[in-house]
């Protein structure tokens, strides 16, 4: 049985695509995952499978969502291990204390890949943002006072927005944490 993560892209955000947690991980559960948690209302799901066919995870919490929510939201799942090889792989300024500096992580959702989302948003700005691939994910951080000059900010109004899922480094260190319990 693996442990599993499960990022739900665009759940409660503005007060749109409302999900309760405590509603998905009893859906969850249905499913006949084990383990179930749900971390911060932004749709983090981490939990035990003896699944071990990543579209067929995706398949199912997608079905269940629209099954128990009315929702199509787009789904990204990887194992515990994946996201500590992928915090393994940060470069050394993403995740800082700094409060002057925001860092995301942004995640694939499949088939997208990093390359097709580079190719989009362009290049950073170097003055004022940096990014880091590492396999499907892009390490972003950007100073907070020049943050809406940034090229990498655009995303959100981007033709790739709909396919990738952004999490903050805080929720992406308290994830990996939750997942080695």
């Amino acid at each position: 049985m693996k442990k599993y993560i499960a990022l739900l892209r665009g759940i409660n955000v503005s007060g749109k695509n409302k999900i309760a947690m405590s509603k998905l991980k009893t859906a969850c559960e249905t499913l006949g995952f084990t383990n179930v948690t749900t971390y911060i209302n932004s749709g983090n799901i981490l939990f035990n499978s003896t699944i071990s066919v990543r579209e067929e995870l995706v398949d199912l919490i997608q079905r269940s969502i629209k099954e128990n929510f009315g929702l199509e939201v787009p789904v990204m799942v990887l194992t515990a291990e994946e996201l500590s090889t992928v915090f393994a792989n940060a470069p050394e300024w993403w995740g800082t204390a700094d409060k002057e500096v925001y860092h995301n992580t942004i995640f694939m959702i499949a088939p997208t890949t990093v390359e097709e989302v580079v190719e989009v948003i362009g290049e950073a700005k170097s003055e004022i943002e940096q990014i880091h691939l590492y396999e499907n994910v892009i390490f972003w951080t950007a100073n907070l006072k020049s943050f809406s000059k940034t090229r990498w900010s655009k995303i959100a109004s981007s033709t790739v927005n709909s396919k990738v899922t952004i999490r903050n480094a805080n929720t992406v260190k308290k994830l990996l944490e939750l997942a080695k319990t």
